[in-house]
């Protein structure tokens, strides 16, 4: 989550606009295309690839990272820019050689962020809660790296389905979601029911939320007859109201709504957590200041995004 697919991986535009999103980074999409038997070029193609035992790292440079990927600042990620487009090539070359469809990549991303969220709950104090914050923020980088990967390899193999910009989507539901529970269940110091708990749930719901308000953006255009991208652009994406588009390019600017994303927020989980050894705290006192924060930017992100959707002139 095969055009593109990915938080790291944002290789075409989908049924998003750059820049629709006012108040959360823009999620990776993969474009649906016509079907083309792997390895095969399309009719009138006349790029000739390597097949994917044969293909070298710069060959999926080339067919799987497009000119001008790593410039949408709306829709790459920073950390995809910074380090992992680099990175990913090597690793889209080993799944290529293995035989690993975008999809089941996919599937591997899904499965590291689940497993990150469950490694920063583990029931373990002292110095452990270090190991497991490292733990959940080493998981999340693979979680990262799969979102390039399964993208480039789709470019390469030019597969792409509806079911995997479903797959992609719900991937980063269930990594964040699980991400903040597990932040939760850090700071609560068990596996146990209490109001630290409760508020990385919160946390939780809030990002499932504003994911959910974005996607309907689309949902709702789609039932009534509209296409995905509204009329006039970006103009249309600014609230009509002066005071709210204030708010938002502040909040834009300020950019507090990344402190709940899986890859910010594993290392801020992981920067609490060695403030806690350093500290020698007997309670995870700094995993559950951040807990507070994140809960708080969740909803307040929640409400501020539902409110820039409704007035701005997305849904006319």
């Amino acid at each position: 989550m095969a055009d593109t697919r990915s938080p790291g991986d944002h290789g075409s535009p989908g049924p998003f606009p750059p820049g629709q999103v006012p108040f959360e980074q823009l999620p990776p999409e993969r474009v649906p295309a016509e079907q083309a038997p792997p390895e095969q070029a399309q009719p009138g193609d006349q790029d000739h690839r390597p097949s994917r035992r044969s293909a070298k790292v710069a060959d999926i440079r080339r067919y799987g990272q497009p000119p001008g990927l790593k410039d949408r600042r709306n829709e790459e990620h920073w950390a995809g820019r910074l380090y992992m487009r680099t990175l990913s090539p090597y690793f889209a070359w080993i799944f290529l050689r293995l035989g690993l469809s975008p999809n089941q990549l996919t599937y591997l991303m899904m499965l590291s962020g689940i497993v990150a969220g469950a490694v920063v709950s583990l029931p373990v104090a002292g110095t452990a809660t270090l190991w497991t914050a490292l733990g959940g923020a080493v998981l999340i980088q693979v979680y990262l790296l799969l979102d390039c990967v399964d993208g480039e390899v789709a470019r390469y193999l030019r597969q792409t389905s509806v079911a995997g910009v479903f797959l992609d989507r719900i991937g980063h539901y269930l990594s964040e979601v699980s991400l903040l529970i597990g932040l939760g269940f850090a700071a609560q110091g068990g596996w146990e029911n209490g109001g630290w708990a409760e508020l990385g749930l919160l946390a939780a719901l809030g990002a499932a939320l504003i994911k959910a308000e974005t996607d309907n953006v689309v949902v709702a255009r789609a039932k009534s007859g509209l296409p995905a991208d509204p009329v006039g652009g970006d103009r249309a994406l600014r609230p009509r109201s002066t005071g709210i588009a204030l708010a938002r390019q502040a909040a834009s600017m300020l950019r507090f709504h990344r402190i709940i994303g899986a890859v910010e927020l594993s290392l801020l989980i992981l920067a609490a957590a060695a403030l806690d050894v350093v500290m020698g705290n007997d309670t995870p006192a700094a995993i559950r200041v951040l807990t507070v924060a994140v809960a708080l930017v969740a909803v307040l992100q929640t409400l501020l995004h539902l409110v820039s959707i409704l007035a701005s002139r997305r849904l006319k």
